[in-house]
This record gives C-alpha cells, sequence and structure tokens, in this order.
C-alpha cells in the first residue's frame, strides 16, 4: 500500500484501497473556491456547450502581427496565443460560467487537505498523448517541475511558493505548498501537461519551429507557415471525447489561424470570405463597416455577447523605473490630459464607457465615495501611504468633450509644476532640461493609432514632446519583457476569481522579473497585503471586501492612463458557424470560440 494510504484523508484511503467503502467520502470530482461546484458528479456536459453538436467543418480566424515559436511555454519567441490553450490541457479543466470552479481532466480526482498546505491529483487510466502514449506521474512531474523553473515567467512566481511534487503511487501525484493557499493549490491543477520523453534529447528552452510539442489536447498542429498560418487539426482519436467535461467542445475539424500585418488587411480577408470570423473592437466600425454584400446577402451574421467579467485594464502604462513616471503627480497630469470623451466619441461614437478601475462592469469593482466598513478597515493600516483617492474616493476627470479640453490641461501643468517642471517659452522643463518621452506600440492596429495622435496633440499642450515607436510583435515583445519603454499600450484581462496571478501583474516581486506583467514596475505593500487578504480569505465576503481594496489602490496609485472598454463582444461570422444559446457569464472569452463552436452540415 502506497505511503499516502496513512493520510487522514478518507479520500486518499479510498483512493488507494479502490473500493467505495461506505461512510466514506467519495472521490472529488471537482473544486470550488468557495462552497461546491455547481455541476455535481453526475454532470453530463458543461452548461453552456451542446452535447449534439456534430463533429466537421473549420473555422478560420485572423490575427495581427507574426510568431516565430510554436512553444508557449517558455520566454524566447512570438507564438500564437491560442495554442496555449488549444493544443495543451492541465489536470483540471475550468468552467467558464463559474466564478473559479475546477473540474477533472487529465485528473480524475482532486484532493485538497484540510489545512489547504498539500493538493494530491489522480490521473485518469485512459489520459493519452497524440501519440497514443499514456500520460504518466512522470510526465506530470517533469511539466511542473520544467515549465516551473526554465519556463515562462507566467510559471515562475507560483511554483516558488511549491516545497515539493512527488509521486505517491502509479497514477497519483502530491504537490506541498510552502504555506496554506488554497487557491495555489487549484491553480496547480491548472498548469499543462507535456510529455516528458519529447525532451530528453531537444533542449526545451530553445524550441521553436523546428519542434511541435506534444500534449494530450482535442487539436494538433498539423500545418504552418512561419509569420502566415497556423493549422490545427482536431485528433479522432482523442482520449477524452467522451468525457462530460468535453462533451459538446472542440467539435470543429479544423481550426487555421491567418496572420496579417494589419487590422485593414485582416478585415478585408474577413470582407472576402478568406476569414471567417471576426471581432470587431471599434462601435464606430461595427455601426458603420458591416453593411458589406456578404453581410447583405446573409452569409455573415452579426451577434452581440454580453459578459459579467471585469473591464480588466487596457491603456497606456507608465513605466515608473523612469524618474518622470516615478512621481505620483506626473502620472496623474498623463491621466488629466487623456481628453477621453473627445477620444471616446472620435474613436467609438461615444459607445463604449471608460475603464474606472481595474475590476470595473463587475461585483468586484470598488464602490464609488469613500471606504466604508470592511473594506476601510483593510485599507486603514497604509492609510499614511496611500495615495490621495484610495480611501476618499478617486474619480478619472471628465472633460466637457471639446477637443481643447481647457479643464484636463490646465490641471495637468498645475500638478506638473507642483512636481517640479515648468513651461519655459512653451517647453515643459524639469531639473534634466525639457521633458520628452517615448510611447511604444505594436503595429497594426488603427484604433490605436488614433487614440496615440490625439493623445499626443493633448501632450504638446503642455510642452512635453512625445516620440511615438511602432514595431512587429516581436520587437514589441522584446522591450516589453526587459521593460525598455516609457509608456506603453498594454492591457491586462481579469477574472472574477482573482488570486495569485494578481502578484504577477502588481507584485512587487514581479516588477525585477524579465518578461512579468508588472509593467508599470510599482510596488506597493499595501498591494501585497490586499492580496493576501483575498489569498486567505475565510469567507466570500471577506474576499470581496479585499479585492475592492485592491482595486481602490490599483487605481488611485496612477499607474495607467485607462481606455474604454467593451462590456459586449461584436462578432460577424459565416452563417454555417453556430454557437449555444447559453452563454457563459464570461461571454466571449477563453474557451467559448472556437470551443463550443460548431459548423452545420450543409
Amino acid at each position: 500500500m502506497p505511503t499516502n494510504c496513512f493520510k487522514k484523508s478518507t479520500l486518499s484511503i479510498v483512493l488507494c484501497l479502490g473500493l467505495s467503502t461506505p461512510g466514506l467520502t467519495d472521490p472529488q470530482h471537482g473544486v470550488a473556491m468557495y462552497g461546491e461546484p455547481a455541476l455535481g458528479p453526475d454532470f453530463t456536459h458543461l452548461p453552456y456547450a451542446n452535447p449534439d453538436a456534430p463533429t466537421g467543418g473549420r473555422i478560420v480566424t485572423g490575427e495581427v502581427g507574426s510568431f516565430d515559436s510554436l512553444n508557449p511555454h517558455i520566454r524566447q519567441g512570438s507564438t500564437p496565443w491560442q495554442l496555449r490553450f488549444l493544443t495543451y490541457e492541465s489536470l483540471l479543466g475550468r468552467s467558464w460560467d463559474e466564478p473559479f470552479t475546477l473540474y477533472g481532466l487529465l485528473a480524475e480526482s482532486i484532493d485538497i487537505a484540510d489545512d489547504n498546505l498539500s493538493v494530491e491529483f489522480v490521473l485518469r487510466e485512459e489520459a493519452r498523448f497524440s501519440d497514443g502514449s499514456p500520460v504518466t506521474v512522470e510526465d506530470v512531474i517533469w511539466s511542473f517541475e520544467t515549465l516551473g523553473t526554465e519556463g515562462h515567467p507566467r510559471y515562475l512566481g507560483a511554483w516558488s511558493r511549491v516545497e515539493g511534487i512527488e509521486a505517491t503511487g502509479e497514477r497519483s501525484v502530491r504537490i506541498t505548498l510552502a504555506e496554506a493557499d488554497r487557491e495555489l493549490a487549484m491553480i496547480m491543477g491548472l498548469r499543462p501537461i507535456l510529455q516528458a520523453a519529447q525532451w530528453q534529447e531537444t533542449t526545451f528552452l530553445e524550441s521553436g519551429l523546428d519542434v511541435i510539442p506534444i500534449a494530450t489536447a482535442p487539436y494538433t498542429v498539423t500545418d504552418f507557415e512561419a509569420g502566415r498560418f497556423v493549422q490545427l487539426s482536431r485528433n479522432p482519436d482523442y482520449w477524452g471525447a467522451d468525457l462530460p467535461f468535453r462533451r459538446g467542445t472542440n467539435v470543429i475539424d479544423e481550426i487555421r489561424m491567418e496572420f496579417f500585418a494589419d487590422g485593414t488587411a485582416m478585415r478585408e480577408a474577413f470582407t472576402s470570405g478568406i476569414v471567417t470570423t471576426q471581432r470587431e473592437t471599434s462601435a464606430t466600425s461595427w455601426a458603420n463597416d458591416y453593411d458589406f454584400p456578404r453581410v447583405q446577402s446573409g452569409e455573415v451574421e452579426l451577434v452581440e455577447v454580453r459578459h459579467q467579467r471585469p473591464s480588466g485594464m487596457t491603456g497606456y502604462v507608465m513605466n515608473t523605473r523612469r524618474p518622470l513616471f516615478s512621481d505620483w503627480r506626473v502620472r496623474e497630469a498623463m491621466i488629466q490630459a487623456y481628453n477621453f470623451e473627445f477620444i471616446n466619441a472620435t474613436v467609438n461614437g461615444g459607445v463604449d464607457p471608460r475603464i474606472t478601475s481595474p475590476f470595473s462592469n463587475s461585483p468586484l469593482s470598488m464602490s464609488p465615495g469613500a471606504a466604508e466598513g470592511r473594506v476601510l478597515e483593510l485599507l486603514e493600516p497604509f492609510a499614511e501611504d496611500l495615495l490621495p483617492g484610495a480611501i476618499e474616493g478617486y474619480a478619472l476627470p471628465v472633460s466637457d468633450g471639446s477637443e481643447r479640453n481647457r479643464n484636463g490641461i490646465r490641471t495637468a501643468i498645475a500638478l506638473m509644476e507642483e512636481a517640479g517642471y515648468t513651461i519655459e517659452e512653451g517647453v515643459m522643463t524639469g531639473p534634466n532640461g525639457p521633458v520628452t518621452f517615448e510611447i511604444l506600440l505594436q503595429t497594426g492596429s488603427s484604433e490605436n493609432d488614433a487614440i496615440t495622435n490625439i493623445y499626443t496633440e493633448a501632450l504638446e499642450r503642455l510642452g512635453i514632446d512625445v516620440g511615438v515607436t511602432r514595431v512587429d510583435s516581436a520587437q514589441f515583445r522584446e522591450r516589453r519583457d526587459v521593460y525598455d519603454f516609457d509608456m506603453i499600450y498594454y492591457r491586462w484581462g481579469l477574472s472574477l476569481s482573482p488570486g495569485n496571478e494578481q502578484r504577477s501583474y502588481w507584485g512587487c516581486e514581479a516588477a525585477e522579473i524579465d518578461g512579468g506583467r508588472n509593467l508599470h514596475g510599482g510596488c506597493n505593500p499595501a498591494i501585497e497585503a490586499m492580496i493576501d487578504e483575498m489569498l486567505s480569505a475565510s469567507s466570500q465576503d471577506n474576499y470581496r471586501a479585499a479585492v475592492h481594496a485592491l482595486d481602490r489602490i490599483l487605481i488611485s496609485d496612477r499607474y495607467v492612463v485607462p481606455f474604454h472598454h467593451n462590456p459586449i463582444s461584436r462578432i460577424a461570422y459565416n452563417s454555417e458557424l453556430n454557437f449555444p444559446d447559453t452563454i457563459p457569464i464570461y461571454g466571449d472569452w477563453i474557451g467559448w470560440q472556437p470551443d463550443v463552436w460548431w459548423v452545420e452540415p450543409e
């Protein structure tokens, strides 16, 4: 009998003996951060999937940019973002109709210890890689250790809080955490599992287009041309096709990702029928540009998909590693100069709302006005160090909608003067001379170009000389990863279940790691404390209070000049494509298109 059979957990004893002992707990088919999973052990399919969806057909998506790698798990190279989600599987899978609930995928069960210091998974006996070989405990351990020590920075932070990983049986593996953390225990179930044998004589960190990693997912890469397209084909022998978690998902035979130099070329490809689905981010374009012949004939359909997820944060990120942006008053001046009302009217017809905080558009968003109750209690110990607005309330400026934005410019100049800058002969000047900085953009977005043009004109009224540099996706990533920028366009997507990943977005340690996502470089002990509160919360109410407090600190720290967001997704698609009537709470998000879409047979 394996040593783990002597754990106090009755679940582990049942698993070891392989018995269904009366009175003992059944293996957990899923786990929720709070409470129980919405779907019971006998669920037949995800609520937003069609279990009767037919297989077959193809979908062609468009992407702006390029790629030079097919390995999304390493820092080197630029990889199509969809590969990480369509061609790899993890021990557990996420339901996008629940804030944070995971169900068994490669693992048939999960057992989180009562003290939240360890988690144990039992692999499904039928789990297979795409080459037909079984998924073993050795593959799981190799994947965790390799990704956690050599992989992309997204994996490093969580692994640094793992004390060890060990096999506890022929199909079971236990991960021990350095400190109690239920959310981290769950996150461990979301790490991709790769085939260890493939990398015994191949350098994992240097793989590019010469090696296609072997994984277990329904799709495999079957064709590609560097920088132009990637073709994924559904594996007819996929091991998990009959799992309830997979029923009605991944039924399209071929997914082809076409890459284009810019958004204009991509839209033309959709208009002409080369691309079969298109997400439109511009409300103005959605209103004015989608009456072309294929729409009129019914060959293309239009839909607006609403969601309940946080807005996240999209905008110009100010690099506080630069002396200019280390002063919050300068950062506030940059926000005051951003004429949202005029820009929104010009670019989006005034339709899309502004991002008012990272968690806006969701129940996790801070309340307007002064902090109260538990939120205030969490913030008060840091009151002396918090920036204005965190406790008393912070709101973004509202202009009169005119192009000049006189009040905003006037306020921005006053803030710059307060920070030690003056306008001399029309030039904003500081201790080191005239103020000048660069905005780094990735080529291909006409919308971002239009916004940037308006914004730089406004900064010129402050006497600031701003240069705009547009680079391709590879150069953009290279400079972003080493924080070689003054101001950069970026987007953080946030979920309804924020947790450990918040450290990589806003934490102090992440600010020092190349390739991390703390682009602004801020280090605020209050942020670290709120994340700790989130992770140790004993109830949903305490959890939400911690997120509300975090939301206040993030927006009042003024790291980003916020743009607009889309509370709906606008999707145009060929009429042969279909999706279920039930939409998950996350809406058009990872795991929805093309995952639960299907092609109607002719």
